[in-house]
């Protein structure tokens, strides 16, 4: 995998900027599918179903959507076939790393709100570095989506 597309709204704009810096950090190439402007006014899903269409047309990309609670976001992007997005807005970081070893999971939505940049760091570097298990029990639920 080696490219991570990411978006958010005028909830997560700040956050984006401090992620995006991060990932590259972290080796990826980034594509920032906005917003590119903050505009209070503008509405996640201009962002996040193109930002969701993009991860699911490349196999070994993901994508990272940011918003308020990260909750609207995800629902969002589930509904664009082949995106398994994972919510995280706080709490044990150990659901980000289930939501890839066993939901293979290419997107993860983060609630900028609930969460502090270095908590968000972290999910991120954690959603990133977590392979797939590929175990038949996980392939096969996988399979049934």
């Amino acid at each position: 995998m080696s490219k991570v597309f990411i978006a958010s709204d005028h909830a997560g704009f700040a956050l984006k900027s401090v992620l995006i810096e991060q990932i590259r950090m972290l080796g990826y190439e980034v594509e920032d599918m906005g917003a590119y402007v903050f505009n209070p006014e503008d509405d996640y899903p201009d962002f996040v179903t193109p930002c969701a269409r993009a991860a699911a047309s490349d196999a070994a990309a993901r994508g990272i959507v940011i918003g308020k609670s990260g909750e609207g976001e995800a629902m969002c992007a589930n509904r664009v076939r082949g995106v398994r997005a994972a919510v995280f807005y706080g709490g044990p970081q150990e659901i980000i790393k289930l939501s890839r070893e066993h939901n293979n999971a290419n997107m993860l939505s983060l609630g900028a709100q609930c969460i502090t940049p270095e908590e968000a760091k972290e999910a991120v570097k954690q959603f990133l570095e977590t392979p797939f298990s590929d175990s038949p029990r996980h392939a096969r639920r996988l399979a049934k989506f």
